[in-house]
């Protein structure tokens, strides 16, 4: 009777254990976020051995440990650990440990082990092992019976049963998160894609993906979840002629139903508030294996700036053929009225025809100058003459240019604080003042005030200039300096004067000299303030004067050293780019072939880097990517195409400035002495050295043992940011934040990974690392010197 009660007993106990396996289980596989597992396994851990405390750790492929979570540990007993100094050698230690570690005084095994002086004080301790197949996941650790009894071979048992399922649940959270990493990425991608992009599903009519661009053309609310077909209905389309076309008749319907692609179709879209929009629509129907139409991706590119842009010269030709005809009529007529007087004419009435005649003469030779002016701004041939002058001279000089054209307005020089001089042709950028001094006027009340002020901006000065007129609604504001464009005059204005030259000659000059010019208004009726920078002079110039002929001798300044690296596939634009440089006083370093440059890099050791963008078998992006080492000094980027996002991607990948062709000698050799000069002024930040390890700030080198390492931009800031911080432990969020930004913020898997990267280019043993320190549950620090 008694054995059948004790089986009865066990047979209980075993039940019992079987369902809350089961339960725990259960429980760990209803999530797939990684950190919810984690502690969702160590919380059952906890739970079905009777255990007071558990914590579980993870290792990556190359036995790093990633992960240490906690579960029934106050926070008071929680820092002990993590304060421990011994601590991460501690848990690699019992992670290395292949067999099951059950034990009843934890603390004086780890004694025994080589780690004295641990907190808090464990008795019993059970480990177990997380593998899938051969390969480690992680390990976990359950401390102390609630009944202060041992563990047993049974709990033995059933964590160890517990940490198979656990594995797998593990396997995949981690598979689960790096897609949903691959998808986010994919999206943000699309998402801030220029052209539209419409992803429908063939058998419910429904969108899968509407990116931004096409929500934005099809008027879809950011709110709006569901788009389907039907929402398409509620739109009007017409083609380029202004017919209307049939919800059924259109190409993207065709595509849908009889799964036909679409290429280059013109379509006039009529939304519902009745504003119309030009697009240009591709579609591509994506199949399955047994060629069932699935999907169908739709892409619609807005073309309407195309066609503002044939819409503006066709009006500036209109334009300017009435500005030179009126002015030669007047000319015409006056010369004829002299010549055909039968009487000759009184010599009063002479001079008046004389004085038309100038007048109408000056007003095309103006019109003429501009022309010409735009011309050698799009050729890369304007010329300056830069010199080192007082900005408040050329103020002066522009606002008394101004005024004595007969504008009945108040030009008030704000005062200015102590400002170096500037580097500059004065005689241009008084052009530049006048021009924006007159755009000023033509959208302001008579004897309204025009302020210009100026502040120290970095290595240049920045010059505004404000009006109290109409403003600009956000909308004119991308095409104010664009060729032929004119601000649109509100219901109180008459159309202004002018020819829509005088913002885009004023954008051509201010970057010639290195500088750059934006507008910015509050909207209409605010007023409106323009700001362009030229460079500052702290010191002696390092741009050479140049002349209508090219550098003067008298002003070559023979004494530079710096080095300059130019890589390009134009053989014209190479001797271009050289021959100035020389003359400028620079030791100009060229190639046309993108594999001498790691060569020519440790060769030269150049001061600064001239890149062009597009070169044979390779982008220069790509370049940089492969070569991370041409970072190590000031980057300038080279391309014919001014192209927002390819200016969004130097400037990420750490280019110093971007140029775009045609420019001219003076744009080049401003934009190359500001970038030299930023560099010089950089901070400099004491060298890290620990063992073999040498981090120069300065130079953005790193060497282990003397050799120099090929890191990628991303692994050399994310050392940097540890080495800076030598000895102070950063969290992933902090890591993240400093070198990724706000928009990778959660992302810990991204630091472990690119931390695993930079340990083997370092040579630093992931087990036992030097320069690199784990801080379990917190991130990283680097070892203090």
């Amino acid at each position: 009777m008694a054995d059948i009660d004790r089986l009865s007993a066990e047979n209980a106990m075993l039940r019992s254990r079987l369902s809350g396996l089961t339960e725990a289980i259960l429980r760990i596989s209803e999530d797939l976020d990684l950190d919810t597992v984690l502690q969702a396994v160590a919380d059952s851990a906890r739970s079905l051995t009777g255990a007071r405390y558990a914590a579980i750790t993870t290792v990556d492929d190359a036995g790093e440990l990633q992960d240490l979570l906690f579960s029934g540990v106050s926070e008071e007993e929680k820092q002990l650990i993590v304060e421990y100094d011994a601590g991460i050698e501690l848990f690699r230690y019992l992670s290395g440990l292949r067999d099951p570690l059950r034990i009843t005084d934890f603390v004086a095994h780890a004694e025994s082990a080589g780690f004295s002086g641990f907190q808090p004080q464990i008795g019993a301790f059970l480990t177990a092992q997380i593998m899938v197949r051969d390969g480690q996941v992680g390990t976990l650790y359950i401390g102390e019976k609630h009944d202060n009894s041992e563990f047993t071979p049974e709990d033995e048992e059933i964590l160890q049963m517990f940490a198979s399922q656990a594995a797998k649940a593990l396997t995949n959270a981690r598979r689960y998160g790096d897609e949903q990493r691959a998808k986010a990425d994919l999206e943000a991608l699309v998402n801030t894609s220029p052209v539209g992009v419409l992803v429908m599903d063939t058998a419910s009519k429904q969108a899968v993906m509407v990116n931004q661009e096409a929500r934005r053309l099809l008027r879809v609310g950011p709110d709006q979840r569901e788009f389907s077909v039907a929402s398409v209905e509620r739109l009007a389309f017409k083609r380029m002629d202004g017919s209307a076309i049939a919800f059924e008749d259109l190409p993207f319907r065709a595509a849908l139903q009889g799964g036909e692609t679409v290429h280059a179709e013109e379509l006039v879209i009529v939304r519902p508030d009745g504003s119309e929009v030009t697009t240009l629509v591709n579609a591509t129907p994506i199949r399955s294996d047994d060629g069932e139409l699935v999907t169908v991706i739709a892409t619609l590119q807005d073309i309407s700036p195309l066609e503002d842009l044939e819409r503006l010269r066709a009006e500036f030709l209109a334009m300017v053929s009435h500005e030179l005809r009126a002015p030669l009529t007047s000319i015409k007529g006056s010369a004829a009225t002299v010549r055909s007087s039968l009487v000759p004419p009184d010599p009063a009435e002479v001079r008046q025809f004389f004085r038309i005649v100038e007048e109408q003469a000056d007003h095309m030779r103006g019109l003429i100058n501009d022309l010409l002016d735009m011309t050698r701004i799009e050729a890369g041939t304007l010329s300056v003459n830069p010199t080192p002058g007082s900005l408040e001279s050329i103020i002066e000089q522009a606002k008394n240019t101004f005024l004595s054209g007969g504008y009945q307005h108040n030009v008030k020089v704000e005062p200015a604080p102590i400002l170096p001089r500037v580097w500059c042709d004065g005689q241009r950028i008084i052009q530049v003042l006048h021009n924006l001094f007159v755009n000023a006027a033509a959208y302001s009340r008579d004897w309204s005030t025009i302020s210009v002020s100026a502040v120290l901006d970095d290595t240049h000065v920045a010059i505004s200039v404000t009006d109290e007129g109409s403003g600009i609604a956000a909308e004119q504001l991308p095409l104010l300096f664009t060729k032929f464009s004119r601000r649109l005059p509100d219901e109180t204005e008459s159309a202004t004067s002018g020819y829509g030259l005088g913002l885009a000659i004023c954008k051509g000059i201010v970057e010639a000299h290195g500088g750059r010019i934006w507008a910015h208004s509050a909207g209409n009726g605010s007023g409106a303030q323009f700001t362009f920078t030229v460079p500052a002079v702290d010191e002696p110039p390092v741009a050479a004067i140049l002349t209508d002929a090219g550098v003067s001798d008298s002003s070559r300044a023979g004494t530079k050293v710096e080095r300059i690296l130019v890589i390009d596939d134009d053989p014209q634009a190479l001797r271009f780019v050289r021959s100035t440089l020389a003359r400028a006083g620079y030791t100009p370093v060229v190639t046309s072939d993108p594999g001498e440059v790691e060569s020519l890099f440790e060769a030269e050791t150049p001061h600064l880097v001239l890149l062009d963008v597009v070169l044979p078998g390779v982008d220069g992006f790509e370049l940089v990517r492969r070569h991370p080492k041409i970072l190590e000094a000031p980057l300038i980027f080279v391309s014919g195409r001014d192209d927002d996002h390819f200016v969004e991607r130097a400037f990420e990948m750490g280019a110093a400035d971007y140029l775009v062709k045609p420019f001219s000698p003076t744009e080049l050799l401003a934009r190359i002495g500001a970038a030299l000069r930023r560099r010089a002024q950089s901070q400099h930040v004491e060298t890290y050295r620990m063992a073999d390890l040498t981090v120069d700030f300065l130079t953005r080198t790193v060497t282990v043992a003397g050799q120099a390492l090929n890191l990628t931009p991303t692994e050399y800031k994310l050392l940097s940011e540890l080495c800076i911080n030598a000895g102070r432990a950063l969290s992933y969020e902090q890591l993240l934040d400093l070198v990724w930004g706000d928009d990778a913020s959660g992302d810990a898997q991204r630091v472990r990974t690119f931390v695993k990267d930079l340990r083997s280019k370092l040579g630093d043993n992931a087990r036992n690392p030097t320069y690199i320190l784990t801080v379990p549950g917190v991130g990283y620090r680097a070892a203090a010197p």
